[in-house]
């Protein structure tokens, strides 16, 4: 397979990145606060360096859901597992149906609120598990379904 996988993350993913950045600039702003606040020395550096943070964090906010959603992607096949994730570092992943052990889905607090789940395959791979993120509960519900049923039926020692 030359070219990207064909199915996207659900839309929801989007705003699940968002709130999940959002919560880390929160906590450098708030902390930045705090410091300027409990110091009270050169006023200026502390806003300044206020300012630098919510600029970065409103540019952050607003391209990197949107590029993420652009690049994740993912798919099946009677082969094959195939993902491809990331933003700067972007990661394209394939797993044979005949290596799968585990087939595994997780879901966060933040991911429960936006009705999102992930669907984790483990196989032998010393790279580790692939995981399909950002899936409404219903794909991955699918999704975990096939893939145990392709592991089953496919003749291999998983290994």
């Amino acid at each position: 397979m030359l070219r990207p996988p064909a199915h996207r993350v659900s839309p929801a993913a989007v705003w699940y990145w968002t709130v999940r950045a959002a919560l880390g600039w929160l906590v450098l702003a708030a902390l930045q606060v705090v410091w300027l606040v409990a110091s009270g020395d050169d006023l200026g550096a502390h806003v300044t360096g206020l300012v630098v943070t919510v600029v970065l964090a409103a540019a952050h906010l607003a391209v990197m859901p949107r590029w993420r959603y652009a690049v994740h992607r993912w798919e099946t096949t009677a082969e094959a597992v195939y993902t491809q994730s990331g933003w700067f570092k972007q990661e394209w992943r394939i797993a044979p149906v005949s290596r799968i052990q585990t087939i595994d889905s997780e879901r966060g607090p933040i991911e429960q609120l936006f009705g999102l789940t992930n669907v984790v395959v483990t196989t032998a791979s010393a790279a580790g598990p692939i995981k399909v993120s950002g899936l409404d509960r219903a794909t991955a519900t699918r999704l975990a379904a096939e893939l145990t049923a392709s592991a089953a039926a496919t003749a291999g020692d998983a290994t």
